[in-house]
């Protein structure tokens, strides 16, 4: 089988849908000033790229490395795929070795999708038992991706019954600006709330909930039942009123 860079990328050339990468241009926000700008799509269809990823699985870091600084989004995410795969299947030393490949690379991991399918696989597995300064200095960071892979990296950890590290990168970001990180520091404390225990989710939303933005609670509360939703929305708005300097923040 050719395994060539543009073999594969060839091959990824033949799903492509012209209309779907329309209507992906405009979902993944590429347009100028947005946070995908310049982001160029196939059209390929999520479980085409994961069928594509199977097959080339056994794909070398040079190859690898063609695809992941590709302009093409569908490429980087077929990348992603592969290098997820091998870090589940790897020793110690390969996990080390991909997980040093993701770092290197880590400027085109550069949309939300790429990051939440692949950054609890890796970051988060890979630093587990290690120190997880990484995270931290990540979600103080002045780059967008690197905030969102703080945060979902740390999803690895509440899987297991973990909230501790979750809870830590949500504080730094709990008042970020952006949709992108508001959204995935909800979606994280709502996993908590789910996987942990919703007492432990309240205990954090109880401290918080004045200072975050109101798209990171809506987020956080999806699970919760509609009087307990009213409740924090209730008091959101009245914290609202009273201190307008926090509606800056939204």
């Amino acid at each position: 089988m050719n395994t060539s860079p543009s073999a594969v990328k060839k091959e990824l050339r033949k799903l492509q849908h012209p209309k779907k990468a329309r209507i992906l241009q405009r979902f993944f926000k590429t347009g100028p000033g947005e946070y995908g700008e310049g982001d160029i799509f196939l059209g390929i269809s999520v479980p085409q790229i994961r069928n594509t990823a199977k097959k080339y699985f056994h794909l070398d870091l040079i190859t690898l490395t063609s695809l992941i600084r590709s302009s093409i989004h569908e490429e980087r995410q077929l990348a992603l795929m592969i290098l997820v795969a091998q870090f589940k299947k790897g020793d110690e030393k390969e996990k080390k070795r991909l997980y040093t490949f993701y770092l290197d690379n880590i400027h085109s991991i550069n949309n939300w999708d790429l990051i939440d399918g692949s950054a609890e696989h890796i970051i988060g597995s890979y630093l587990e038992s290690k120190n997880k300064t990484l995270l931290k200095n990540f979600a103080s960071s002045d780059n967008l991706w690197k905030k969102r892979i703080a945060m979902v990296s740390t999803f690895y950890y509440i899987k297991q019954g973990d909230p501790k590290e979750a809870l830590k990168i949500a504080t730094i970001l709990i008042k970020d600006r952006h949709d992108l990180i508001q959204k995935a520091v909800g979606w994280m404390l709502r996993e908590i709330g789910k996987r942990c225990g919703e007492d432990i989710e309240e205990a954090f939303l109880k401290k918080y909930y004045k200072a975050m933005p109101r798209t990171m609670l809506r987020y956080a509360i999806e699970h919760f039942s509609n009087s307990k939703r009213e409740f924090y929305l209730a008091k959101k708005n009245g914290s609202m009123r009273k201190s307008p300097s926090l509606a800056i923040i939204e």
